[in-house]
């Protein structure tokens, strides 16, 4: 049984004193991940990463709505290192509202965020989307969506995944109806909320992930998260749609496979 993280951030250093023992674990329980950038510098050290272990990983480059607002999208240093072979993805891109930004933040993500469609729309890569509305609200997402469709970026120009994702069902339809993948990831362990959403969406369109070393499942929750912690993911799956681990993750394999084009 294979399993596939399809996003994680392996790179990041809270993964600098035990990686070695994380990548091993990674062998030994058949957990494959991709790696996903925040910004250029954490882009270099995912595909990086993924080079060194090309049967275990691949990697997504892009630039975080405000992970890091020093930065400025450098489009053409982005494209040069999307090209590489083992960059399967253009993002975590997208939308960030939870901390309420200004007007002048909110039109830069959106900027930013529409230059990252653009290049996955060029070197025809999905996008890995991210989104996070304030509490209560659901315009990162509702925006988001608009300028996905604005852009004509849909089924017939390239498709994406909304990752972590944590809104309502009607909005799981339009991503849906985009062509777009859900990805789940550690709170469904612990939040009853996301059953009628997990029940909603088909198994062909939906994906797992831990976003380690954040937000871990139930049992480890509160501590660091890792791609191994897949599992009980997958197990919550299982358990809302009536199916065997084995299925879930032959599944989801698939669906990872088939979105990122990795043969």
């Amino acid at each position: 049984m294979t399993l596939f993280d399809s996003h994680c951030h392996l790179h990041f250093r809270q993964f600098d004193n035990d990686r070695e023992e994380i990548i091993k674990k990674l062998r030994d329980f058949n957990i494959k991940i991709i790696n996903v950038g925040t910004d250029f510098k954490e882009s270099e050290k995912a595909v990086a990463l993924a080079k060194q272990y090309p049967d275990l990983m691949w990697a997504s480059v892009g630039l975080h709505p405000n992970d890091n607002l020093e930065e400025n999208f450098d489009i053409n240093k982005y494209r040069e290192l999307a090209k590489l072979q083992n960059v399967v993805a253009i993002g975590e891109c997208g939308l960030d509202y939870f901390r309420s930004p200004s007007e002048t933040e909110i039109k830069r993500q959106k900027e930013i965020f529409v230059k990252q469609i653009g290049l996955a729309k060029e070197l025809k890569k999905p996008l890995i989307l991210h989104c996070r509305p304030p509490k209560g609200s659901q315009d990162a997402y509702e925006d988001a969506i608009e300028i996905l469709k604005y852009e004509n970026f849909n089924i017939s120009t390239g498709n994406g995944v909304a990752h972590f994702f944590s809104d309502l069902k009607e909005t799981a339809k339009k991503f849906l109806e985009l062509g777009f993948y859900i990805s789940f990831a550690g709170p469904i362990t612990f939040a009853p909320e996301y059953k009628e959403i997990v029940e909603f969406v088909p198994m062909n369109r939906i994906l797992i992930e831990t976003d380690a070393p954040f937000a871990a499942p139930a049992p480890h929750r509160g501590r660091r998260n890792e791609p191994a912690y897949v599992e009980f993911v997958a197990h919550k799956i299982a358990e809302w749609k009536r199916l065997s681990i084995e299925e879930v993750a032959e599944q989801t394999t698939k669906n990872t496979l088939r979105l990122f084009q990795i043969k």
